[in-house]
């Protein structure tokens, strides 16, 4: 099993060292702008706007998504949103959903627009850069809400996978009302994996796409009584040859 430790390594040592690593919410707070935290808490409510991702092949209704895709030049670090696109993926990455052109609903212009979303993006940006140095990215941000309305949510139903991409970053927004989604990570070429629970907002999981695979599980409703929780998740995506298409 991989380790989390007791004195975490710096994240461009355990990129690339271990191919992940686990932010605490004043460790990501650290790589942003002073008023970051306070000016993201604004975009929170966004997640409470989401559209039914209405692809699921499951015939779950468990999914609400936005999104959007940007180019971030390594040179100038200015972000750039490209003409709204579908997002693709081949089925060697994604067999349940992978072939298809699914088309979503982009992420709200206010949001878009926000200092906080640029800074987030950027900011990761240039830290990946420290691992793989590379002209620019193709970045793809998902606004994710799993729920447990019908009992189940599965935030990763097409089970253990890797994206197709550099990196990866999932960052926890919200969780309320739900147990389980135990986050999964193992190594693509060996036995080794890590198990834990993100529960603090602002946490964030960083995994070298080439090297690690990744699965959160199923979540369920804390209370019987009150059946309807959730799980709101940023997943972002930054390759480096041009966003994945047929």
């Amino acid at each position: 099993m991989f380790t989390l430790p007791t004195a975490p390594k710096p994240a461009v040592q355990a990129l690339s060292q271990d191919g992940l690593s686990l932010l605490t919410p004043a460790d990501l707070a650290a790589t942003l702008p002073a008023d970051w935290v306070q000016d993201w808490s604004a975009l929170t409510k966004s997640w409470d706007r989401l559209p039914p991702d209405t692809h699921l092949k499951d015939g779950g209704h468990y999914r609400r998504r936005r999104h959007s895709c940007y180019v971030q030049p390594l040179d100038s670090g200015q972000l750039q949103q490209v003409a709204h696109r579908a997002h693709w993926q081949p089925t060697d990455y994604n067999a349940m959903h992978g072939g298809i052109e699914r088309w979503f609903e982009p992420v709200e212009s206010a949001v878009a627009a926000a200092p906080a979303w640029s800074a987030l993006l950027t900011g990761l940006g240039q830290l990946f850069a420290q691992v793989h140095p590379v002209q620019r990215w193709y970045i793809e941000a998902h606004q994710f809400r799993i729920d447990t309305a019908g009992g189940v949510g599965r935030p990763t139903p097409e089970g253990a996978h890797r994206d197709g991409v550099d990196f990866v970053v999932v960052m926890l927004v919200a969780r309320q009302g739900v147990k389980g989604g135990e986050t999964r990570v193992f190594d693509a070429h060996g036995p080794h994996g890590l198990r834990f629970v993100m529960q603090e907002p602002l946490s964030a999981l960083l995994l070298d796409d080439s090297r690690v695979i990744h699965e959160t599980t199923p979540i369920l409703p804390l209370d019987a009584a009150a059946p309807t929780g959730y799980r709101d998740t940023l997943v972002l995506t930054y390759r480096a040859v041009g966003f994945q298409s047929p």
